[in-house]
């Protein structure tokens, strides 16, 4: 009897030591950098559209975003995973966590930083007018009173509602704003620069309009109470540019263009 009790006694004590260490288990770290970016993984959103800052290849996201991301997750000791979804989308995801920064050569703006906050630039851009070649539209006065393309939620989007009398198609990936250029469902697409130079080269019969439209420098989103991981961002961006590996960076993509 002895003997059996102390086996019982045994399992109850195992059992015990075992549920322990899994209620133990289950608190971990925390699955982004909402800790300021003491775990492992940055997740950073983005929105695959936009080349050559990010676009796919086969199946992964690469470009200019993905590779500076790549960079400063390496300094920062962190593994990057890349979460992509509608660019309208990626403010919330780093507002509720989802994701710890948005990176998709993303405008600094006053509506943004009401709900974001941003790093230091790390490059500056254009917006452009992409147009059919035998367009009457000589500047950009002359988008008065037009329908413009433009991707949702994007600075084109913004910038654009500033134009008198002009009918806004928004479209959730910039391409279809392009074919609907092509089939004449709109006068004229507003995007940035760099994809508006692959958009043009890869469809005959497009020009893009000498004078700007708007020039604008990119930043990296951040939550507003994850103050240590922009920090942290922050410096790790000031070395990559000191170092001129992000300039290399960017270099790589845009003379690939």
């Amino acid at each position: 009897m002895k003997k059996v009790l102390s086996i019982v006694s045994l399992c109850v004590c195992l059992a015990v030591i075992l549920t322990g260490c899994a209620a133990a288990g289950t608190t971990g770290t925390a699955p982004s950098g909402q800790d300021g970016g003491s775990q492992k993984k940055l997740v950073m959103a983005t929105n695959a559209e936009f080349p050559p800052y990010e676009y796919y290849e086969g199946s992964e996201v690469v470009g200019i975003d993905a590779e500076l991301a790549k960079a400063i997750a390496d300094k920062l000791g962190m593994e990057l995973t890349i979460e992509d979804m509608a660019f309208d989308s990626i403010i919330a995801s780093v507002q509720t966590g989802k994701a710890d920064v948005g990176i998709a050569g993303m405008t600094v703006t006053e509506d943004r930083l009401q709900n974001v906050s941003f790093s230091t630039p790390y490059t500056e851009s254009r917006q452009v007018v992409i147009l059919k070649e035998d367009s009457d539209i000589a500047s950009v006065e002359d988008l008065t009173g037009k329908t413009i393309g433009v991707q949702l939620g994007t600075t084109g989007d913004i910038f654009a509602e500033d134009i008198e009398n002009a009918t806004l198609e928004r479209y959730n990936k910039g391409m279809e704003a392009v074919q609907s250029l092509n089939q004449g469902k709109v006068d004229a697409v507003i995007i940035d620069m760099m994809p508006a130079k692959v958009f043009v080269e890869q469809n005959e019969g497009l020009k893009i309009l000498d004078e700007d439209f708007a020039v604008e420098e990119y930043a990296i989103a951040v939550a507003k109470d994850n103050t240590e991981l922009l920090d942290k961002i922050n410096a790790a961006l000031e070395e990559l540019k000191s170092s001129g590996e992000l300039q290399k960076i960017i270099d790589k993509y845009i003379s690939a263009q």
